[in-house]
């Protein structure tokens, strides 16, 4: 993928949550279970970074953990909303992607539901770098991603965009779609952009900025289909 358009992408991104950000928090008020397990490997005292926080909902499953939490989100509307629900926590408007925080200073960092939006192998790599560069020796790294391969809607759309890049008809990379964002009518306000990860393909990348994987695993099926990453630093 280009750099300028995988930059577009970027920015697209942010656009369409802070646009759907109300709709987007009120179908996430709560942390699903599936997220609350994941908390798992948090320790009493640990610095937990949020990486892609959206409206806090990874918050929710830590209040009372003992954790110093901070949640970073380049969407100014969805960090207004957490801060709003969650007085008590720490927000910060940012990107994942250059963060600003200095080097070892987190315990723990999660990314939920955020990777796939990340166009580009370069830039996906550059998550994965600055993710090794803040965690402490020894820190964990905990992603999750959809599994769009075992969603039957989105393979097909996953198959259909595969043709249209054979015929030189797309400008987004193989295993890249765009999916729409719908309102309560059904309407398409947004159409989001997502890659397809295999759980190989997150194991390379990990590995690529020095992780350690721990374990990897997949989850769900359909719409809540989603691929498991524990890293080590």
């Amino acid at each position: 993928m280009k750099k300028d358009y995988a930059q577009y992408l970027i920015k697209k991104t942010t656009e369409d949550y802070n646009l759907i950000s109300q709709d987007y928090a009120r179908t996430r008020a709560a942390p699903a279970e599936d997220i609350i397990n994941l908390t798992v490997y948090l320790s009493p005292g640990d610095k937990v970074l949020d990486l892609g926080c959206g409206s806090g909902r990874l918050y929710g499953a830590l209040q009372g953990r003992g954790v110093d939490y901070t949640g970073i989100d380049n969407s100014l509307e969805l960090i207004a909303i957490a801060k709003i629900k969650y007085l008590e926590a720490n927000f910060v408007v940012g990107d994942v992607l250059n963060l600003p925080f200095p080097g070892s200073s987190f315990d723990k960092a999660y990314s939920v539901a955020v990777l796939h939006h990340i166009p580009s192998t370069e830039l996906r790599k550059q998550f994965f770098a600055e993710a090794a560069r803040i965690l402490k020796p020894g820190g964990l790294l905990i992603i999750r991603v959809w599994d769009l391969w075992r969603d039957g809607e989105n393979w097909r759309r996953l198959l259909k965009h595969t043709f249209l890049k054979l015929t030189g008809k797309s400008q987004l990379d193989f295993k890249d779609i765009l999916i729409p964002w719908k309102d309560s009518a059904g309407k398409a306000v947004v159409m989001r952009f997502l890659h397809g990860f295999t759980r190989n393909e997150l194991n390379e990348l990990a590995k690529y900025a020095g992780f350690k994987i721990k374990k990897t695993w997949l989850a769900g099926e359909g719409n809540y289909a989603n691929i498991y990453i524990v890293a080590e630093k």
